[in-house]
C-alpha cells in the first residue's frame, strides 16, 4: 500500500511527467542553488548568452532581433549565400576547434539555425575562445570554403554521411573481423 499523506512530497511521478532522472536531478539543482542562486544563476546565462551574441552578430545573421535570454540562435543565411557553407558545416568546422557543436537544424521555423545555449557556468576566456571559433571559421568560409565543407579534420573519424545514416541506421556495433 502507498501512502500518499506526504506534504512535503512533489507527489506521485507519472512517466508522461518526463523522465524522472532528469526531474531528480532538476529538483536537487532548485534545492541546492535556492532562490538567490538561481536567480544569479539565471543572470549569468542570459548575460552569457547577450555577450556571445554581441561578439558574432556582425558575422552570423540573427534569427531574431528581440533580446537574448539564455541562448543566441543565429542562422547560415550569409555564409550560405556567400559561400555555400551551411549550418551542418560550421558545426562540423567547430569540432576541429575543439567545441562539441551546439544544436543544429532544430527551430524549425528558422532555416538554418545554429542555437548555443551558454550556461552560467562559462567564464569570458571560454566565451571568447568559442566566438573567435565561430569568426574563424566565418572567415575560412569566405576565403577556403573547400575546408569549411569538408570539416571535420582533426577528430578519429572524418565527415559521416549523414542521410546515409539516418536512411540506413545500424542500432548495434559489431567488431570488424581480423
Amino acid at each position: 500500500t502507498l501512502n500518499f499523506s506526504h506534504p512535503q512530497s512533489i507527489g506521485r511521478m507519472r512517466s508522461f511527467f518526463g523522465n524522472f532522472g532528469m526531474m531528480v536531478r532538476a529538483y536537487t539543482y532548485i534545492r541546492e542553488m535556492g532562490g538567490a542562486g538561481l536567480t544569479q544563476a539565471t543572470e549569468m546565462a542570459v548575460l552569457n548568452a547577450c555577450y556571445l551574441r554581441a561578439r558574432i552578430q556582425d558575422t552570423y545573421a540573427l534569427c531574431s532581433e528581440r533580446p537574448s535570454m539564455h541562448e543566441v540562435v543565429v542562422t547560415d543565411k550569409r555564409q550560405k549565400k556567400e559561400t555555400g557553407v551551411q549550418t551542418l558545416d560550421i558545426a562540423k568546422r567547430l569540432m576541429d576547434y575543439g567545441f562539441h557543436p551546439p544544436t543544429v537544424y532544430f527551430l524549425l521555423v528558422v532555416p538554418g539555425a545554429l542555437m548555443i545555449e551558454p550556461t552560467e557556468t562559462e567564464s569570458k576566456e571560454s566565451l571568447d575562445e568559442f566566438a573567435d571559433a565561430l569568426l574563424s571559421i566565418a572567415h575560412e568560409a569566405a576565403t577556403t570554403p573547400d575546408l569549411v565543407k569538408s570539416a571535420p579534420h582533426s577528430t578519429a573519424m572524418r565527415r559521416l554521411d549523414e542521410t546515409r545514416a539516418a536512411r540506413n541506421p545500424r542500432l548495434r556495433w559489431l567488431p570488424t573481423p581480423a
